[in-house]
Protein backbone atom coordinates (compact mmCIF):
# COMPACT_ATOMS: atom_id res chain seq x y z
CA UNK A 1 0.00 0.00 0.00
CA UNK A 2 1.29 2.97 -0.75
CA UNK A 3 0.64 5.70 1.42
CA UNK A 4 1.06 9.69 0.57
CA UNK A 5 1.09 11.73 3.61
CA UNK A 6 0.50 15.61 2.90
CA UNK A 7 -0.22 19.53 4.12
CA UNK A 8 -0.51 22.55 2.78
CA UNK A 9 1.59 25.54 4.74
CA UNK A 10 0.58 28.95 4.18
CA UNK A 11 4.29 30.23 3.80
CA UNK A 12 7.32 27.74 1.79
CA UNK A 13 9.28 28.47 4.59
CA UNK A 14 7.59 26.46 6.81
CA UNK A 15 8.04 22.80 7.67
CA UNK A 16 5.61 20.21 8.59
CA UNK A 17 6.45 17.96 12.10
CA UNK A 18 2.97 16.33 12.49
CA UNK A 19 3.56 14.41 8.73
CA UNK A 20 7.20 12.98 9.73
CA UNK A 21 6.24 11.93 13.41
CA UNK A 22 3.42 9.85 11.59
CA UNK A 23 6.07 8.32 9.36
CA UNK A 24 8.27 7.47 12.24
CA UNK A 25 5.56 5.79 14.47
CA UNK A 26 4.64 3.64 10.68
CA UNK A 27 7.51 2.75 8.75
CA UNK A 28 8.07 -0.44 10.28
CA UNK A 29 4.27 -1.80 9.34
CA UNK A 30 5.31 -4.65 6.48
CA UNK A 31 3.71 -3.93 2.96
CA UNK A 32 4.07 -0.04 2.80
CA UNK A 33 5.63 2.68 0.99
CA UNK A 34 5.21 6.20 2.90
CA UNK A 35 5.93 9.35 1.32
CA UNK A 36 5.53 12.96 2.38
CA UNK A 37 4.95 16.06 0.16
CA UNK A 38 4.46 19.42 1.51
CA UNK A 39 3.37 22.30 -0.28
CA UNK A 40 1.29 25.59 0.19
CA UNK A 41 -2.18 27.05 0.04
CA UNK A 42 -0.50 29.63 -2.56
CA UNK A 43 0.14 27.42 -5.41
CA UNK A 44 -2.60 26.91 -7.76
CA UNK A 45 -4.88 24.47 -6.56
CA UNK A 46 -4.61 22.84 -10.08
CA UNK A 47 -1.37 22.87 -9.91
CA UNK A 48 -1.26 20.62 -6.31
CA UNK A 49 -4.27 18.25 -7.73
CA UNK A 50 -1.84 17.10 -10.47
CA UNK A 51 0.90 16.57 -8.41
CA UNK A 52 -0.77 14.82 -5.37
CA UNK A 53 -2.49 12.49 -8.44
CA UNK A 54 0.75 11.60 -9.97
CA UNK A 55 1.90 10.36 -6.40
CA UNK A 56 -0.57 7.29 -7.17
CA UNK A 57 -1.39 6.48 -3.58
CA UNK A 58 -3.64 4.11 -2.06
CA UNK A 59 -4.44 6.11 0.81
CA UNK A 60 -3.99 10.13 1.14
CA UNK A 61 -4.00 12.00 4.86
CA UNK A 62 -3.81 15.82 4.77
CA UNK A 63 -2.75 17.48 8.14
CA UNK A 64 -5.54 20.50 8.09
CA UNK A 65 -5.57 23.52 9.94
CA UNK A 66 -7.69 26.65 10.14
CA UNK A 67 -5.49 28.49 7.07
CA UNK A 68 -5.89 25.27 4.69
CA UNK A 69 -9.07 23.47 5.38
CA UNK A 70 -10.78 25.02 2.11
CA UNK A 71 -7.93 24.75 -0.14
CA UNK A 72 -7.69 21.15 1.03
CA UNK A 73 -11.54 20.02 1.08
CA UNK A 74 -11.77 21.31 -2.45
CA UNK A 75 -8.73 18.83 -3.85
CA UNK A 76 -10.20 16.01 -1.47
CA UNK A 77 -13.57 16.28 -3.54
CA UNK A 78 -11.49 16.29 -6.91
CA UNK A 79 -8.88 13.89 -5.95
CA UNK A 80 -12.76 11.87 -5.52
CA UNK A 81 -13.86 12.05 -8.89
CA UNK A 82 -10.83 11.52 -10.68
CA UNK A 83 -9.57 8.10 -8.50
CA UNK A 84 -12.50 7.00 -6.63
CA UNK A 85 -10.62 4.47 -4.90
CA UNK A 86 -8.43 6.69 -3.27
CA UNK A 87 -8.74 6.62 0.39
CA UNK A 88 -9.00 9.86 2.12
CA UNK A 89 -8.11 11.01 5.49
CA UNK A 90 -8.11 14.41 7.40
CA UNK A 91 -6.06 14.89 10.20
CA UNK A 92 -5.39 17.68 12.51
CA UNK A 93 -7.00 20.67 14.84
CA UNK A 94 -9.17 21.91 12.28
CA UNK A 95 -11.07 18.54 11.80
CA UNK A 96 -11.09 17.33 15.37
CA UNK A 97 -14.78 18.96 16.10
CA UNK A 98 -18.14 18.46 14.54
CA UNK A 99 -16.71 15.84 12.30
CA UNK A 100 -20.20 13.99 11.89
CA UNK A 101 -21.14 17.27 9.84
CA UNK A 102 -17.94 17.69 8.20
CA UNK A 103 -18.35 14.06 7.09
CA UNK A 104 -21.98 14.66 5.98
CA UNK A 105 -20.93 17.77 4.24
CA UNK A 106 -17.96 16.21 2.28
CA UNK A 107 -18.37 12.91 0.96
CA UNK A 108 -15.25 12.61 -0.21
CA UNK A 109 -14.06 12.28 3.11
CA UNK A 110 -13.65 8.21 4.22
CA UNK A 111 -11.91 8.74 7.57
CA UNK A 112 -11.09 11.64 10.50
CA UNK A 113 -8.63 10.91 13.04
CA UNK A 114 -9.84 13.30 16.18
CA UNK A 115 -6.67 14.65 18.18
CA UNK A 116 -3.56 13.08 18.52
CA UNK A 117 -3.15 11.11 15.69
CA UNK A 118 0.11 8.67 15.72
CA UNK A 119 -1.57 5.56 17.25
CA UNK A 120 -5.26 5.73 15.69
CA UNK A 121 -3.32 6.10 12.39
CA UNK A 122 -1.13 3.52 12.89
CA UNK A 123 -4.11 0.90 13.88
CA UNK A 124 -6.58 2.19 10.58
CA UNK A 125 -2.93 1.36 8.56
CA UNK A 126 -2.82 -2.19 10.23
CA UNK A 127 -6.83 -3.23 9.80
CA UNK A 128 -7.12 -1.69 6.33
CA UNK A 129 -3.84 -3.99 5.21
CA UNK A 130 -4.99 -7.36 7.33
CA UNK A 131 -8.57 -7.26 7.56
CA UNK A 132 -10.76 -8.16 4.13
CA UNK A 133 -13.34 -5.31 2.81
CA UNK A 134 -15.96 -7.16 4.56
CA UNK A 135 -14.74 -7.03 7.90
CA UNK A 136 -13.34 -3.63 7.96
CA UNK A 137 -16.20 -2.06 8.93
CA UNK A 138 -17.08 -3.80 12.04
CA UNK A 139 -13.19 -3.57 13.14
CA UNK A 140 -12.65 -0.27 12.56
CA UNK A 141 -15.49 0.58 15.59
CA UNK A 142 -12.14 -0.48 17.79
CA UNK A 143 -10.00 2.23 16.83
CA UNK A 144 -10.13 4.98 19.41
CA UNK A 145 -11.05 8.77 17.90
CA UNK A 146 -11.50 7.34 14.34
CA UNK A 147 -14.41 8.48 12.18
CA UNK A 148 -15.17 6.26 9.34
CA UNK A 149 -17.92 6.22 6.64
CA UNK A 150 -20.84 3.44 7.11
CA UNK A 151 -23.02 3.19 3.85
CA UNK A 152 -24.77 6.53 3.78
CA UNK A 153 -23.85 7.52 7.45
CA UNK A 154 -20.61 8.04 9.70
CA UNK A 155 -19.12 5.56 12.71
CA UNK A 156 -17.09 6.34 15.08
CA UNK A 157 -14.61 4.38 17.50
CA UNK A 158 -14.83 5.08 21.38
CA UNK A 159 -13.65 8.13 22.03
CA UNK A 160 -10.45 8.15 24.01
CA UNK A 161 -8.07 10.49 26.10
CA UNK A 162 -5.74 7.93 25.96
CA UNK A 163 -1.78 9.56 25.20
CA UNK A 164 1.10 8.50 23.72
CA UNK A 165 3.94 7.59 25.45
CA UNK A 166 6.44 9.95 23.70
CA UNK A 167 9.15 8.17 24.30
CA UNK A 168 7.47 5.45 22.14
CA UNK A 169 7.91 7.60 19.19
CA UNK A 170 10.76 7.67 17.39
CA UNK A 171 12.27 10.25 16.68
CA UNK A 172 11.50 11.47 12.71
CA UNK A 173 15.23 13.50 12.91
CA UNK A 174 17.19 10.70 13.03
CA UNK A 175 14.83 8.72 10.66
CA UNK A 176 15.79 11.19 8.38
CA UNK A 177 12.36 12.41 7.70
CA UNK A 178 12.16 16.20 8.22
CA UNK A 179 14.00 18.29 5.29
CA UNK A 180 16.55 19.64 7.29
CA UNK A 181 17.43 22.51 4.69
CA UNK A 182 14.08 24.46 5.41
CA UNK A 183 14.92 27.90 6.86
CA UNK A 184 12.44 26.78 9.82
CA UNK A 185 12.74 23.76 11.62
CA UNK A 186 9.75 22.95 14.05
CA UNK A 187 10.52 20.77 17.19
CA UNK A 188 8.65 19.66 20.27
CA UNK A 189 10.20 18.92 23.66
CA UNK A 190 6.59 18.33 24.94
CA UNK A 191 2.63 18.12 24.40
CA UNK A 192 -0.11 19.97 26.04
CA UNK A 193 -0.49 23.02 28.29
CA UNK A 194 -0.87 23.16 31.90
CA UNK A 195 -3.28 26.01 31.63
CA UNK A 196 -6.78 26.27 30.38
CA UNK A 197 -6.97 29.60 28.30
CA UNK A 198 -10.98 29.57 26.83
CA UNK A 199 -9.62 31.02 23.33
CA UNK A 200 -6.82 28.39 22.77
CA UNK A 201 -7.69 24.69 21.51
CA UNK A 202 -4.52 23.71 24.35
CA UNK A 203 -7.39 23.96 27.06
CA UNK A 204 -8.65 20.64 26.12
CA UNK A 205 -6.15 18.69 25.06
CA UNK A 206 -5.21 17.59 29.17
CA UNK A 207 -2.28 17.14 31.38
CA UNK A 208 0.72 18.19 29.56
CA UNK A 209 3.77 15.74 28.81
CA UNK A 210 7.10 15.97 28.18
CA UNK A 211 10.17 13.66 26.08
CA UNK A 212 12.60 12.09 28.34
CA UNK A 213 15.76 14.39 28.77
CA UNK A 214 17.92 12.16 27.19
CA UNK A 215 15.47 11.85 24.38
CA UNK A 216 15.34 15.71 24.27
CA UNK A 217 19.10 16.43 24.62
CA UNK A 218 19.21 13.19 21.71
CA UNK A 219 17.08 15.44 19.05
CA UNK A 220 18.87 18.52 20.11
CA UNK A 221 22.34 17.77 19.61
CA UNK A 222 21.54 15.69 16.16
CA UNK A 223 19.69 19.40 14.79
CA UNK A 224 22.48 21.20 16.42
CA UNK A 225 25.62 19.94 15.13
CA UNK A 226 24.05 19.95 11.78
CA UNK A 227 23.58 23.63 11.66
CA UNK A 228 20.64 23.79 11.37
CA UNK A 229 19.25 27.89 11.00
CA UNK A 230 16.25 28.32 13.18
CA UNK A 231 14.97 26.20 14.95
CA UNK A 232 11.05 26.40 16.93
CA UNK A 233 10.21 25.02 19.72
CA UNK A 234 6.46 24.56 19.68
CA UNK A 235 5.77 23.64 22.63
CA UNK A 236 2.60 26.01 24.50
CA UNK A 237 4.57 26.66 27.35
CA UNK A 238 8.19 25.49 27.11
CA UNK A 239 9.26 26.42 30.98
CA UNK A 240 6.10 24.84 32.58
CA UNK A 241 8.53 23.27 34.84
CA UNK A 242 10.88 25.40 35.62
CA UNK A 243 13.93 23.38 36.20
CA UNK A 244 12.93 20.93 32.70
CA UNK A 245 13.35 24.29 31.30
CA UNK A 246 17.05 25.42 32.85
CA UNK A 247 18.29 21.73 32.29
CA UNK A 248 17.55 22.15 28.38
CA UNK A 249 18.47 25.38 28.45
CA UNK A 250 22.07 25.16 29.46
CA UNK A 251 22.80 22.24 27.49
CA UNK A 252 22.09 24.36 24.63
CA UNK A 253 24.23 26.88 25.66
CA UNK A 254 26.55 24.25 26.12
CA UNK A 255 26.54 22.57 22.36
CA UNK A 256 25.02 24.98 20.12
CA UNK A 257 27.26 26.21 17.46
CA UNK A 258 25.10 28.37 14.84
CA UNK A 259 21.48 27.67 15.57
CA UNK A 260 19.08 30.02 16.69
CA UNK A 261 15.82 28.85 19.10
CA UNK A 262 12.31 29.99 19.55
CA UNK A 263 10.55 29.30 22.43
CA UNK A 264 6.74 30.55 24.05
CA UNK A 265 7.39 30.67 27.66
CA UNK A 266 5.53 32.02 30.78
CA UNK A 267 7.19 35.10 32.12
CA UNK A 268 5.54 34.95 35.26
CA UNK A 269 6.69 31.14 35.71
CA UNK A 270 10.70 31.89 35.47
CA UNK A 271 13.08 31.99 38.11
CA UNK A 272 15.90 33.20 39.51
CA UNK A 273 17.61 30.54 38.39
CA UNK A 274 16.41 30.64 35.05
CA UNK A 275 17.19 34.50 34.83
CA UNK A 276 20.70 33.83 35.70
CA UNK A 277 21.20 31.25 33.05
CA UNK A 278 19.19 33.39 30.03
CA UNK A 279 21.56 35.92 31.20
CA UNK A 280 24.76 33.75 29.42
CA UNK A 281 22.42 33.41 26.16
CA UNK A 282 24.89 35.25 23.41
CA UNK A 283 22.98 38.03 21.17
CA UNK A 284 20.91 37.01 18.29
CA UNK A 285 20.71 33.14 19.74
CA UNK A 286 17.48 33.01 21.66
CA UNK A 287 14.11 34.13 20.68
CA UNK A 288 11.20 34.07 23.49
CA UNK A 289 7.54 34.43 22.52
CA UNK A 290 5.64 35.58 25.48
CA UNK A 291 1.56 35.22 25.46
CA UNK A 292 0.33 39.05 27.43
CA UNK A 293 -2.88 38.66 25.74
CA UNK A 294 -3.95 41.51 28.21
CA UNK A 295 -2.95 43.75 31.19
CA UNK A 296 -6.13 43.30 32.37
CA UNK A 297 -5.91 40.60 35.17
CA UNK A 298 -10.01 40.87 35.68
CA UNK A 299 -10.30 40.27 31.84
CA UNK A 300 -7.57 37.07 31.56
CA UNK A 301 -9.60 35.76 34.97
CA UNK A 302 -12.86 35.64 32.89
CA UNK A 303 -11.53 33.22 30.30
CA UNK A 304 -9.09 31.31 32.59
CA UNK A 305 -6.00 32.21 32.08
CA UNK A 306 -4.45 31.91 35.43
CA UNK A 307 -1.76 34.77 34.69
CA UNK A 308 -0.06 37.34 36.97
CA UNK A 309 0.48 40.00 35.01
CA UNK A 310 2.50 42.30 37.53
CA UNK A 311 5.37 39.11 37.72
CA UNK A 312 5.05 38.72 33.53
CA UNK A 313 5.73 42.75 33.03
CA UNK A 314 8.66 42.72 36.34
CA UNK A 315 10.10 39.96 34.60
CA UNK A 316 10.26 41.03 31.04
CA UNK A 317 11.66 44.11 31.77
CA UNK A 318 14.56 42.13 33.59
CA UNK A 319 15.02 39.99 30.48
CA UNK A 320 15.46 42.99 29.05
CA UNK A 321 17.70 44.88 31.01
CA UNK A 322 19.55 41.58 31.97
CA UNK A 323 19.46 39.56 28.95
CA UNK A 324 20.00 39.81 24.89
CA UNK A 325 17.13 37.70 23.96
CA UNK A 326 14.87 39.14 21.49
CA UNK A 327 11.39 39.47 23.12
CA UNK A 328 8.19 39.05 21.09
CA UNK A 329 4.90 39.95 23.33
CA UNK A 330 1.34 38.90 22.25
CA UNK A 331 -1.90 40.47 22.47
CA UNK A 332 -5.20 39.42 21.99
CA UNK A 333 -8.10 41.81 20.79
CA UNK A 334 -12.06 41.45 21.29
CA UNK A 335 -11.53 39.35 25.03
CA UNK A 336 -14.61 40.15 28.00
CA UNK A 337 -14.26 43.55 29.50
CA UNK A 338 -11.71 45.06 27.21
CA UNK A 339 -13.39 47.80 25.12
CA UNK A 340 -11.13 50.12 22.70
CA UNK A 341 -9.82 52.03 24.68
CA UNK A 342 -8.68 49.26 27.52
CA UNK A 343 -6.97 47.30 24.66
CA UNK A 344 -4.81 50.83 23.90
CA UNK A 345 -3.75 50.60 27.33
CA UNK A 346 -2.87 46.91 27.24
CA UNK A 347 -1.16 47.60 24.71
CA UNK A 348 0.44 50.93 26.12
CA UNK A 349 1.46 48.42 29.07
CA UNK A 350 3.43 46.27 26.25
CA UNK A 351 4.84 48.64 24.46
CA UNK A 352 6.17 50.23 27.62
CA UNK A 353 8.37 47.51 28.20
CA UNK A 354 9.88 47.94 24.43
CA UNK A 355 10.02 44.61 23.28
CA UNK A 356 10.94 43.83 19.75
CA UNK A 357 8.13 43.10 18.32
CA UNK A 358 4.59 43.54 19.62
CA UNK A 359 2.30 40.70 17.92
CA UNK A 360 -1.71 41.84 17.96
CA UNK A 361 -4.14 39.34 17.22
CA UNK A 362 -8.17 40.06 17.12
CA UNK A 363 -9.49 37.26 18.94
CA UNK A 364 -10.69 33.70 16.66
CA UNK A 365 -13.20 31.77 17.77
CA UNK A 366 -11.66 28.23 17.41
CA UNK A 367 -13.70 24.93 16.81
CA UNK A 368 -14.09 23.32 20.20
CA UNK A 369 -12.81 26.06 22.19
CA UNK A 370 -14.34 26.92 25.59
CA UNK A 371 -14.15 30.38 24.71
CA UNK A 372 -17.69 29.62 21.92
CA UNK A 373 -19.35 28.86 25.02
CA UNK A 374 -18.53 32.06 26.62
CA UNK A 375 -19.06 34.30 23.24
CA UNK A 376 -22.52 32.58 22.75
CA UNK A 377 -23.44 34.13 26.61
CA UNK A 378 -21.94 37.20 25.95
CA UNK A 379 -23.46 38.13 22.29
CA UNK A 380 -20.29 37.65 20.35
CA UNK A 381 -20.23 37.77 16.35
CA UNK A 382 -17.79 35.90 14.70
CA UNK A 383 -17.19 34.59 11.54
CA UNK A 384 -18.75 30.89 10.63
CA UNK A 385 -15.86 30.58 8.27
CA UNK A 386 -12.09 30.04 9.31
CA UNK A 387 -10.01 31.35 10.72
CA UNK A 388 -13.45 32.55 12.70
CA UNK A 389 -12.44 36.04 13.34
CA UNK A 390 -14.55 37.51 15.63
CA UNK A 391 -16.77 40.81 13.94
CA UNK A 392 -18.11 42.55 17.21
CA UNK A 393 -19.43 42.43 20.76
CA UNK A 394 -20.63 44.44 23.53
CA UNK A 395 -17.13 45.75 24.17
CA UNK A 396 -15.98 46.20 20.17
CA UNK A 397 -17.79 47.53 17.57
CA UNK A 398 -16.41 46.26 13.69
CA UNK A 399 -14.88 49.45 13.39
CA UNK A 400 -12.66 49.12 16.13
CA UNK A 401 -11.67 45.44 15.42
CA UNK A 402 -11.02 46.54 12.28
CA UNK A 403 -8.28 49.25 13.47
CA UNK A 404 -6.85 46.80 15.79
CA UNK A 405 -5.94 44.74 13.20
CA UNK A 406 -5.00 47.53 11.05
CA UNK A 407 -2.39 48.58 14.40
CA UNK A 408 -1.68 44.86 14.32
CA UNK A 409 -0.70 44.93 10.32
CA UNK A 410 1.56 47.96 10.78
CA UNK A 411 3.43 47.00 13.84
CA UNK A 412 4.12 43.84 11.84
CA UNK A 413 5.63 45.80 8.82
CA UNK A 414 7.27 47.95 10.76
CA UNK A 415 9.53 45.23 12.72
CA UNK A 416 9.65 43.22 9.57
CA UNK A 417 11.91 46.43 8.47
CA UNK A 418 13.96 46.67 11.56
CA UNK A 419 11.22 48.44 14.03
CA UNK A 420 11.82 52.00 13.48
CA UNK A 421 13.11 52.85 16.71
CA UNK A 422 14.41 56.54 16.12
CA UNK A 423 11.25 57.53 14.41
CA UNK A 424 9.58 55.75 17.29
CA UNK A 425 11.82 57.47 19.96
CA UNK A 426 10.73 60.99 18.37
CA UNK A 427 7.15 60.30 18.42
CA UNK A 428 7.21 59.34 22.15
CA UNK A 429 8.19 62.49 22.74
CA UNK A 430 4.56 63.98 21.80
CA UNK A 431 2.05 60.85 22.29
CA UNK A 432 2.56 57.51 24.18
CA UNK A 433 2.79 55.03 21.39
CA UNK A 434 -0.48 54.12 21.47
CA UNK A 435 -2.24 56.62 20.72
CA UNK A 436 0.40 57.32 17.88
CA UNK A 437 -0.60 53.88 16.42
CA UNK A 438 -3.83 54.26 16.81
CA UNK A 439 -3.76 57.69 14.72
CA UNK A 440 -2.10 56.04 12.03
CA UNK A 441 -4.67 53.27 12.00
CA UNK A 442 -7.30 55.89 11.39
CA UNK A 443 -5.51 57.37 8.53
CA UNK A 444 -4.36 54.06 6.92
CA UNK A 445 -8.15 53.42 6.96
CA UNK A 446 -9.00 50.69 4.48
CA UNK A 447 -5.98 51.14 2.52
CA UNK A 448 -3.94 47.72 1.19
CA UNK A 449 -0.68 47.11 3.27
CA UNK A 450 0.44 44.56 1.81
CA UNK A 451 3.25 43.75 -1.01
CA UNK A 452 4.94 47.12 -0.12
CA UNK A 453 8.44 47.33 -0.71
CA UNK A 454 10.99 48.39 1.87
CA UNK A 455 11.20 51.80 0.88
CA UNK A 456 7.03 52.13 0.79
CA UNK A 457 7.14 51.14 4.29
CA UNK A 458 9.15 53.58 5.34
CA UNK A 459 7.01 56.45 3.04
CA UNK A 460 3.94 55.05 4.46
CA UNK A 461 5.27 55.46 8.02
CA UNK A 462 5.89 58.94 7.29
CA UNK A 463 3.11 60.10 5.90
CA UNK A 464 0.76 58.08 8.79
CA UNK A 465 3.03 60.28 11.48
CA UNK A 466 2.36 63.63 10.52
CA UNK A 467 1.57 65.93 12.22
CA UNK A 468 2.37 64.49 15.76
CA UNK A 469 5.86 65.80 15.97
CA UNK A 470 8.25 68.09 13.79
CA UNK A 471 8.39 67.19 10.51
CA UNK A 472 11.85 67.79 9.64
CA UNK A 473 13.20 65.81 12.80
CA UNK A 474 10.51 63.27 12.26
CA UNK A 475 12.17 62.76 8.72
CA UNK A 476 15.59 63.15 9.76
CA UNK A 477 15.28 59.91 12.64
CA UNK A 478 13.20 58.01 9.99
CA UNK A 479 15.97 58.36 7.54
CA UNK A 480 18.54 57.17 9.93
CA UNK A 481 16.26 53.56 10.26
CA UNK A 482 16.08 53.27 6.51
CA UNK A 483 19.62 53.50 6.32
CA UNK A 484 19.75 50.86 9.50
CA UNK A 485 17.75 48.62 7.12
CA UNK A 486 18.37 49.48 3.58
CA UNK A 487 21.43 51.17 1.61
CA UNK A 488 19.84 54.13 0.01
CA UNK A 489 20.12 54.14 -4.03
CA UNK A 490 21.22 57.40 -5.57
CA UNK A 491 18.21 58.85 -6.97
CA UNK A 492 15.76 56.61 -5.09
CA UNK A 493 15.63 57.74 -2.16
CA UNK A 494 12.54 57.96 0.45
CA UNK A 495 10.15 60.77 -0.65
CA UNK A 496 10.68 61.98 2.70
CA UNK A 497 14.72 62.71 2.35
CA UNK A 498 14.45 63.27 -1.26
CA UNK A 499 15.29 67.29 -1.16
CA UNK A 500 18.37 66.02 1.33
CA UNK A 501 19.92 64.70 -1.83
CA UNK A 502 22.88 66.83 -0.72
CA UNK A 503 23.53 65.62 2.57
CA UNK A 504 24.16 62.33 0.80
CA UNK A 505 27.58 60.83 -0.34
CA UNK A 506 28.59 57.40 -1.43
CA UNK A 507 32.13 56.84 -0.65
CA UNK A 508 34.17 54.19 -2.25
CA UNK A 509 36.10 51.46 0.03
CA UNK A 510 39.37 53.68 -0.14
CA UNK A 511 37.62 56.17 1.32
CA UNK A 512 37.22 54.37 4.62
CA UNK A 513 38.79 53.39 7.79
CA UNK A 514 42.52 50.90 6.83
CA UNK A 515 41.64 49.50 10.14
CA UNK A 516 37.84 47.87 9.19
CA UNK A 517 37.87 44.26 9.71
CA UNK A 518 35.20 42.80 6.97
CA UNK A 519 34.91 39.36 6.04
CA UNK A 520 36.76 37.81 2.81
CA UNK A 521 34.67 37.56 -0.24
CA UNK A 522 31.53 39.88 0.93
CA UNK A 523 29.99 42.36 -1.20
CA UNK A 524 30.85 45.46 0.49
CA UNK A 525 29.40 49.36 -0.28
CA UNK A 526 28.74 52.49 1.66
CA UNK A 527 26.65 55.39 2.29
CA UNK A 528 27.53 58.78 4.03
CA UNK A 529 24.97 61.16 5.44
CA UNK A 530 24.77 64.19 8.08
CA UNK A 531 22.21 63.85 10.44
CA UNK A 532 20.13 66.73 12.64
CA UNK A 533 21.23 64.16 15.98
CA UNK A 534 23.50 61.58 16.88
CA UNK A 535 21.47 58.67 17.03
CA UNK A 536 24.16 55.95 17.59
CA UNK A 537 24.21 57.38 20.92
CA UNK A 538 20.57 57.84 21.47
CA UNK A 539 21.53 61.51 23.06
CA UNK A 540 20.07 65.07 21.43
CA UNK A 541 22.61 66.76 19.81
CA UNK A 542 22.45 70.03 18.52
CA UNK A 543 25.25 69.51 16.54
CA UNK A 544 24.80 67.29 12.97
CA UNK A 545 26.31 64.38 13.47
CA UNK A 546 27.77 62.34 10.30
CA UNK A 547 27.50 58.66 10.02
CA UNK A 548 28.47 56.40 7.67
CA UNK A 549 26.68 52.80 7.35
CA UNK A 550 28.41 49.71 5.47
CA UNK A 551 26.66 47.31 4.13
CA UNK A 552 28.00 43.59 3.72
CA UNK A 553 26.35 40.82 2.08
CA UNK A 554 27.50 37.44 0.80
CA UNK A 555 25.99 34.23 -0.45
CA UNK A 556 23.95 32.63 2.02
CA UNK A 557 24.75 35.25 4.08
CA UNK A 558 22.28 38.18 4.50
CA UNK A 559 22.98 41.56 4.85
CA UNK A 560 25.03 43.18 7.44
CA UNK A 561 24.75 46.35 8.53
CA UNK A 562 27.96 48.43 10.38
CA UNK A 563 27.93 52.09 12.04
CA UNK A 564 30.58 54.29 12.15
Amino acid sequence: MKILLTTLHSKYSHASLALPCLAAYCRDIPDTDIVTREWTINEPREHLLRLIVAEQADLIAFSCYIWNIEQTLKIVSDIKKIAPETMIVLGGPEVSFSIFDLMHDNRAIDFVIKGEGEESFRRLIVKLLQEPVALRQESLGEIDNLFFRDGDDTAAGPSSRKQLILDSLPSPFEAGLVELSKPLIYYETSRGCPFSCAFCLSSVEGTVRSFSQERIKKDLLFLMSRDVAQIKLVDRTFNYDAERAETIWAFILEHNRCSRFHFEIAADLLTEKNLLTLSRVPENTFHFEIGVQSSSAATLEQVGRTADPERIFANVRRLKSETRIELHLDLVAGLPGEDYSRFLDSLQAVADLKPDMIQIEALKLLKGVPMRTIAAREGYAFSEFPPYTILGNRWLLYEDICRIETIGRLLDLFSRHGGFGAAFTVLERHAPLSRVLDQMARKAGNENLSSLSCRKVFELFARLAEPVANREILHDALFFDYCNAEMPLMGKLPTFIAEQQLRCSWPGLKDLPNNLELPLNSRIKSFRYEFMSDYLTGQESTEPTVITFIYVSGAGRGLRILTL
